[in-house]
């Protein structure tokens, strides 16, 4: 890796780490978001146990299906949508965002402002 590649995920490490720090305590549902070039995953963790209570990503059926791009802002929206109607069927109406250490603009926007729309509230 170049220095500036090195940089780059330090700072990333330290925003992450930030982030976890504030949304340790709640004891509300997490909405941890991922996000890779070409896919975004957003999943749904219980705090206590630790459980993984549901993922949708672009990868997913319920997704993927619409067709279209998966690295875009669009197939963002549509998994904000897809977790917020989950989490609806899971009787999860209040969740705690971890953006996971990514910067909230782009697609991670996207996407909250997608789950939001849908009725999750955070």
């Amino acid at each position: 890796m170049s220095r500036n590649q090195d940089a780059k995920n330090v700072r990333h490490k330290q925003r992450r780490k930030r982030v976890i720090k504030s949304i340790a305590r709640s004891p509300r549902t997490r909405l941890t978001i991922h996000r890779t070039a070409r896919h975004i995953t957003a999943q749904l963790d219980d705090p206590e146990t630790g459980n993984t209570l549901a993922t949708v990503s672009t990868r997913s059926k319920s997704v993927a299906g619409e067709g279209g791009a998966t690295g875009n802002i669009e197939a963002a929206k549509r998994v904000g949508t897809a977790i917020a109607e989950v989490a609806k069927q899971k009787q999860i109406s209040e969740v705690v965002f971890n953006r996971n250490g990514f910067l909230f603009h782009g697609r991670v926007k996207a996407l909250a402002d997608a789950a939001r729309e849908a009725g999750l509230r955070f």
